[in-house]
């Protein structure tokens, strides 16, 4: 009986094409892999090959055809000792339905189940092309580096088609060191309110914002003192646990506090009327929570101990990822800190966050060589970049902030006394 030679798909979303030409005239022999046609998509035109071996007996569909629909017969093969004359009475039996819905109905159930797949061992099947498949279950198997002489097919007359594919891979017969490529191309995130705002907000600052940007270089080494000597100080419970654990970032928040209150310029937002100068150091601090960002503030943090920074930041970090925050306890601020030195980032430039006029990227601290007194020393480094809106802050202005809270940074025990 003679065999359609189907219009195939050759995308996910084609419905019908254009049949270019057909390279193979009728009388001449065909090999599974030769190609015999040229489709035109919407997108381009693609060569299509042949899935069977035979004579192609007739053809169905003449070149130039526009719109023919995929999955219906363009040419019928006969099969190798068949005459021509099977296609005299030959009534073409193919439908506009789907890709792969008419092998699908004829596929056996139970057969799937009983398929016992052999071991994928080649990286590169090479002879996929001889063996009889449908052009999806081809497309399939080249991405996922499947050799389809391990898949026993249960389409007509053994033709392996889709279903048989994804069970072979379901069945974990493939194996170690074979690439495998997700048929799912990406999953969908919805966007939360919280995300949406974020990037609304960001988008603002970068395309209306006048972003400079400064960097310096902190040696933190009596900082990383100060801090042990401050926690070992602490008292502890019945249970071994500590009173309080300070931790780096809390002596950042208090030293840029204390640098703010030093150059008060950098405490400050842009309108178009005036620059306003806040009276209150209240530090933003960004928090990673599930979906974005958010930035609870420490409120007059010049005023307060570094032991009463440390336990309302953990307290506000806490709220923030539990989603309890209360407006006034993250909306507002004077200047933000972005801290990424617990994820390994040496060093990055981070987005300002209006209405404020400066933000302060901190990186880790990297044992670095320095030359100190003269001679090559190791010390503990930490890069900080200094983000600016250059209408309310000028270059001088950031540079004394920074020369600022590298001082306190670096002589931590002035901290203490202030």
């Amino acid at each position: 009986m003679p065999i359609e030679i189907l219009m195939p798909a050759l995308s996910p979303t084609m419905k019908e094409g254009n049949l270019a030409k057909w390279i193979k005239k009728e009388g001449d022999e065909i090999a599974a892999g030769d190609v015999i046609a040229e489709i035109e998509t919407d997108k381009a035109t693609m060569e299509v090959e042949a899935v069977e071996e035979g004579i192609l007996g007739k053809i169905l569909v003449a070149d130039g055809t526009e719109n023919v629909a995929v999955n219906s017969a363009i040419a019928l093969l006969l099969e190798e000792g068949e005459e021509k004359s099977a296609l005299d009475d030959y009534k073409v039996e193919s439908t506009k339905a789907e890709p792969e819905k008419e092998e699908e109905k004829t596929a056996e159930p139970t057969k799937t189940a009983e398929k016992s797949p052999k071991v994928e061992q080649n990286n590169t099947p090479e002879n996929n092309s001889r063996i009889a498949a449908s052009p999806l279950a081809k497309r399939i198997a080249a991405n996922e580096n499947v050799n389809l002489s391990n898949v026993s097919g249960t389409g007509p007359k053994g033709r392996i088609v889709k279903d048989d594919i994804l069970s072979f891979l379901q069945s974990g017969a493939s194996a170690v060191g074979i690439v495998r490529r997700n048929p799912q191309e990406y999953q969908e995130v919805k966007n939360s309110n919280v995300r949406k705002i974020i990037a609304k907000r960001l988008l603002e600052s970068k395309q209306t914002v006048p972003h400079f940007y400064l960097s310096v270089d902190l040696n933190i080494d009596k900082l990383l003192e100060v801090r042990k000597a401050l926690n070992d100080l602490a008292n502890t419970d019945q249970n071994g646990k500590p009173s309080y654990k300070i931790s780096v970032n809390d002596l950042i928040i208090k030293a840029v506090a204390l640098a703010l209150k030093a150059v008060p310029e950098a405490n400050s937002s842009w309108t178009d009327e005036s620059i306003l100068l806040y009276n209150n150091v209240d530090v933003s601090v960004a928090v990673a929570v599930d979906g974005g960002l958010l930035t609870p503030i420490v409120k007059n943090a010049d005023q307060k101990s570094i032991k009463d920074i440390s336990a309302e930041m953990k307290t506000l970090a806490k709220k923030a990822k539990e989603g309890k925050l209360q407006p006034e306890e993250f909306q507002g601020g004077g200047f933000s800190i972005s801290n990424l030195g617990m994820y390994g980032i040496d060093s990055f430039q981070a987005i300002v966050n209006p209405p404020q006029s400066c933000i302060l990227a901190v990186g880790a601290g990297v044992e670095k060589p320095i030359i100190q007194n003269g001679e090559f020393a190791v010390a503990t480094v930490l890069n900080a970049t200094l983000s600016c809106d250059h209408r309310s802050v000028d270059g001088a202005v950031g540079a004394e902030f920074l020369q600022a809270l590298k001082k306190l940074i670096q002589n931590p025990i002035a901290m203490l006394v202030q």
